[in-house]
Parts: C-alpha cells; sequence; structure tokens
C-alpha cells in the first residue's frame, strides 16, 4: 500500500506560485512566475518525519537571519500572507470556500454549524509567505517556504522541483544529530549561510545601473 504522506509531501507545505520572475543571478531562490511549485514528495514516512522535524526551526531562523540581514541593507523588506491551493483545485471550488467562510462571519449562530459541515468536506487553503524586497524601482519576491525547503533537503532547487512532479527530495540529515533531535549549531550555520548569500546577491545589483 503507498504511503500516504509520502505520497501527497508534508502536509503543513502548501503549493506556491511565484508571482514574479527572477533575474538569472537569483535562479537558486527565485523562479519565473509561470512555474507552479508542488509540494516536496518524500521517499517513505521517516523522511517525511524529518522534513517535520525541521521545518518550523528552520522556519524561525530564516526569518530571524532575513531580519538582521535588512538590519543593514539597502533593501526594504515587508511580509505579505497569501492563501495558496494544492494543484487541481478548481476555481468554482476555491469561490465556493471563500463564500462559505465570508458567511461564516455574518452567519447567525443557528447557521454556524451547517456552515462549518460544509467547509470541512471541501479543501482548505494553505498559508504562503512572501517576502517582498525592494530598492529604488527594483522589486523581488522570496518565497520564504522555498529558502526553508533549500535549507532542509540537499541539493534542492525550485526550478527543478517544479519541471519534475515525481522529484523526491531527500532530507539533508547532517541537520539531525545522533540522538534524532535538531542539530542546532549546524542548522544555524546552514539557515545563515543561504541568507547571507541572498543579500550579498542584492548587494552586487545595488551597483547595477538602472535601464
Amino acid at each position: 500500500m503507498t504511503d500516504r504522506k509520502a505520497a501527497i509531501g508534508l502536509s503543513p507545505i502548501p503549493v506556491f506560485l511565484f508571482p514574479q520572475c527572477a533575474i538569472s543571478a537569483y535562479d537558486d531562490f527565485y523562479v519565473p512566475d509561470f512555474l507552479l511549485i508542488p509540494m516536496p514528495k518524500f521517499a517513505n514516512t521517516r523522511a517525511w518525519e524529518q522534513a517535520e522535524l525541521l521545518m518550523q526551526p528552520t522556519f524561525i531562523r530564516v526569518i530571524d537571519n532575513i531580519g538582521k540581514q535588512l538590519e543593514t541593507s539597502h533593501w526594504k523588506g515587508t511580509y505579505q500572507e497569501v492563501q495558496m491551493w494544492a494543484d487541481g483545485i478548481s476555481e468554482a471550488t476555491k469561490t465556493q470556500v471563500l463564500e462559505l467562510r465570508q458567511q461564516l462571519e455574518t452567519a447567525a449562530p443557528e447557521e454556524l454549524e451547517e456552515l462549518q459541515e460544509a467547509l470541512v468536506r471541501l479543501p482548505s487553503p494553505h498559508p504562503g509567505y512572501l517576502l517582498c524586497l525592494q530598492y529604488q524601482s527594483r522589486q523581488i519576491t522570496v518565497d520564504v517556504w522555498q529558502l526553508c525547503y533549500q535549507i532542509c533537503f540537499r541539493n534542492y532547487s525550485p526550478v527543478l522541483n517544479a519541471m519534475d512532479t515525481n522529484l523526491i527530495v531527500e532530507i539533508d540529515t547532517t541537520l539531525i544529530d545522533e540522538t534524532g533531535d535538531v542539530d542546532w549549531q549546524k542548522l544555524d550555520i546552514k539557515t545563515k549561510q543561504l541568507i547571507g548569500q541572498i543579500f550579498t546577491s542584492l548587494s552586487g545589483a545595488n551597483s547595477t545601473p538602472e535601464p
């Protein structure tokens, strides 16, 4: 029997559609807006559990390191939370879910249970987090979860993952110590390196004349 978790990917991780194109210097961090990034797929339940162990502490450290870099950068950053849907959800279903949610806000007490039951039977969007960077007239949007994937997985590429929907990701097990817990020092180092690379690239873009 197929392992359901391994087949569908890590459930709290949503599907992302990047809203802007990346310039070539940043291909490791951004992807063109026509690429739909599917949920990561895992070889087995063990890998799924390891990803679940790493993802939250990685997210926290990504946000923390971005904040530290922005303190000394010419680039200004803001975060945007967006609702992201799994692949294959029809527009009609999305509209139905959003309408039911709106109805919940003003529903009479006797209507609440029926509306809630209807929502339970329908798919729900997951929160996506975008880092919106701006310097003068330049604007770049970074998907925060994709940064987390690049830290938690070995040799992860958003572009390759979008092109091959059957790609199995590999957990970076060096981030897990011999007791099965997170190796906090190695996680801190890898996160700092990745975020540092991004802002080093951005610093180079600062010196590029605008057209």
